[in-house]
């Protein structure tokens, strides 16, 4: 019986060790890399995006929404005030939102990391 676990033991590590060999890191400095099964290292510029600290933008939204339900609320007389003030809001929510992600682009949210990977062929 101790046999039987030993040997299940044994072929366990040897499987996580062949997974593990397989799941190696590859950077820049190994592009081209050959290996003896005819695979090999092939590197790629891929752009990907960067953790935004607000990417719902919900600040530009919210501050959009309370100056746009201000002005609205400036405008608008007498039954119409209402209105205004929920139209001002709905509309500054708008344009906070645009002008956020408008800003979030330029700063660069977006950036190009080089990715490599082993390729069987």
């Amino acid at each position: 019986m101790n046999s039987i676990r030993t040997l299940a033991c044994i072929g366990a590590l040897s499987v996580l060790g062949t997974a593990a060999a397989y799941a190696q890191n590859y950077g820049p400095q190994d592009e081209g890399r050959r290996f003896n099964d005819g695979s090999r290292v092939v590197c790629q510029d891929v752009e990907v995006r960067r953790a935004a600290s607000d990417p719902n933008r919900v600040g530009g939204t919210a501050a959009g929404a309370v100056i746009g339900g201000l002005v609205g609320n400036q405008i608008g007389s007498g039954s119409g005030r209402k209105i205004a003030t929920v139209g001002g809001a709905v509309a500054g929510g708008a344009i906070g939102r645009n002008v956020q992600g408008n800003s979030q682009e330029s700063r660069g949210d977006r950036i190009v990391e080089t990715r490599c990977e082993r390729v069987y062929r």
